[in-house]
């Protein structure tokens, strides 16, 4: 299995000629990282995470093409008809021939007074978990956690706790799309030492880097 980051929270995992994307947002090539997937998960409806025009657009040119998501993307897709799914914690689906465990049910609290929006996570061929924008725990071990980097609603010590919770043998930041070079260099100290506490590979993938996940 690969593992290639395509910008911000936007991953692609592929196989022998199996491919996936996670999240393809706004903030990456959104349309390039479309261009050759089986198939499509969005975790939830924000921009960064999902571009809403360039994922019709392949679906438009691409008939095979389908998706799998939130409650609340799927709903924007309903002109798509049967070629999207809706998923929610607790699912287990074969997606291109991909075993996908759905874990997580709302977006980390944004403000004080608004109820979060729905996001779900997928644990891919009990291989790799990415979260969206959740610090979720999935009920089963996770070798390879894309982990949120920086974001809104994340702070270094929710990293560090997160990190010690899910225990995964190696992270990959993902979700670091609103960074400088100086606050790469912070997220990424911190990132490390989480990583050198558990005794564990932790670190960026810049975008366009691939990793190959054989067992180590």
């Amino acid at each position: 299995m690969r593992l290639t980051k395509l910008g911000h929270a936007c991953v692609q995992i592929s196989e022998d000629d199996r491919t996936i994307v996670i999240d393809p947002g706004s903030f990456s090539d959104a349309s390039g990282a479309l261009a050759t997937a089986d198939a499509v998960l969005i975790t939830h409806e924000h921009f960064d995470h999902f571009d809403a025009d360039a994922l019709r657009a392949a679906m438009a040119s691409r008939p095979s093409l389908e998706v799998w998501t939130s409650r609340v993307v799927a709903e924007n897709l309903t002109d798509l008809g049967g070629r999207v799914h809706q998923v929610g914690h607790g699912d287990a689906v074969t997606i291109a021939g991909f075993d996908v465990h759905v874990y997580g049910e709302d977006h980390e609290i944004l403000h004080p007074d608004v109820p979060p929006i729905p996001n779900v996570g997928f644990l891919v061929d009990g291989e790799v978990f990415h979260p969206g924008d959740a610090l979720t725990v999935p009920s089963e071990p996770v070798p390879t956690l894309c982990l949120p980097g920086n974001a809104p609603w994340l702070k270094i010590p929710e990293l560090f706790s997160y990190t010690r919770e899910v225990n995964p043998d190696r992270a990959f930041v993902i979700h670091d799309g609103l960074l400088n070079d100086i606050g790469l260099k912070v997220m990424e100290t911190a990132v490390t030492r989480a990583g050198n506490e558990l005794g564990k590979e932790f670190r960026r993938l810049t975008p366009g880097t691939t990793e190959n996940l054989a067992a180590k």
